[in-house]
């Protein structure tokens, strides 16, 4: 569809709410039936919008969190991370109305019967979905990403699976490699190893997916800056504030100094906190470092005497 369809497609959904769409008609007036969503002519019948959704947002006054929720006309906001984004029907399986009273037969009959309709009146569509995000989910909770992050990647999953590029590959992979494309998107410091691991598969497939992602998705990412680790790892190995304040000003130094072009942003954000846990006197060693980072501590040490040697006088101190 090109541009000037499009524009056609939405002047006609905006007349749609003004007058009839029929040259023998009256021109109205338009009828609006919030029951079933629908806006209709008065003068000929026609049906012009159906499954509208109500903007109200409120019932009445709300003065916390909990009546501004229950209060609610149209319900939770959609969510790509759901396999039917939060718009189909739920029946509840329990056979007892809401005062917990049990059912007659004949009403659990009729109700059986109605989700066994439900159940094959679904979109199939929605099946391939199912999968992929329960493990969204898990990953999600591994790795503690935002909610943001989580429909990103369902985004960007949805627009692979647009391009038919689930075909002969493991959705596992693709959903992991979305996650990674997310993080790397909203500049989120999470690696390809910390994506692997907390999907259980191989770091090469989620490169080889990647790759095919940025070329068939379009996908512009910004690189990873060293800086952006730093608060991670003085987490997870226990230092002060004035020692993670410290790294940070010698990888803002090394920039500068053009150290860290092209090498792992992660490996520099390691030798940089080592470097400043040995200036302030902190008892933490290469290993708990490197384990931290997940790189070996070759790539620790190796990058830290860079640092030394190439900085000389013009590490920061204090």
């Amino acid at each position: 569809m090109d541009n000037k369809t499009g524009e056609l497609l939405e002047e006609e959904e905006e007349n749609i709410f003004e007058k009839c769409t029929q040259d023998i008609c009256s021109k109205g007036p338009l009828v609006t039936d919030i029951e079933v969503g629908e806006v209709m002519c008065q003068s000929c019948g026609i049906v012009l919008a159906d499954k509208t959704i109500e903007t109200s947002n409120l019932e009445n006054r709300a003065f916390i969190k909990e009546d501004f929720i229950s209060n609610t006309r149209v319900g939770p906001k959609l969510k790509l991370s759901f396999a039917d984004m939060g718009l189909s029907t739920v029946i509840n399986p329990s056979n007892s109305d809401s005062s917990g009273k049990r059912l007659s037969g004949k009403i659990r009959a009729d109700f059986s019967r109605l989700r066994k309709w439900d159940r094959h009146a679904k979109s199939k569509a929605n099946h391939k979905f199912n999968e992929p995000f329960v493990l969204l989910d898990a990953i999600r909770s591994k790795l503690g990403l935002s909610e943001s992050i989580v429909e990103k990647s369902a985004h960007i999953y949805r627009k692979a699976v647009s391009q038919k590029l689930t075909k002969g590959r493991s959705k596992t992979v693709l959903i992991s490699t979305a996650i990674y494309a997310a993080c790397r998107s909203t500049n989120t410091p999470r690696t390809l190893k910390d994506v692997a691991d907390a999907a259980n598969v191989e770091k090469k497939n989620l490169q080889k997916i990647y790759r095919l992602l940025i070329i068939n998705l379009e996908l512009t990412p910004d690189a990873y800056e060293p800086t952006d680790f730093i608060t991670r790892l003085s987490s997870s190995v226990n230092v002060h504030e004035k020692t993670r304040r410290n790294a940070i000003r010698v990888l803002l130094k090394a920039k500068k100094l053009g150290l860290t072009a092209g090498k792992n942003p992660i490996g520099m954000a390691s030798a940089a906190l080592y470097l400043s846990c040995a200036i302030n006197n902190e008892k933490v060693t290469q290993a708990q470092i490197a384990e931290a980072a997940g790189v070996t501590n070759v790539t620790v040490r190796t990058q830290y005497k860079n640092l030394v040697k190439i900085m000389g006088n013009e590490i920061p101190y204090g």
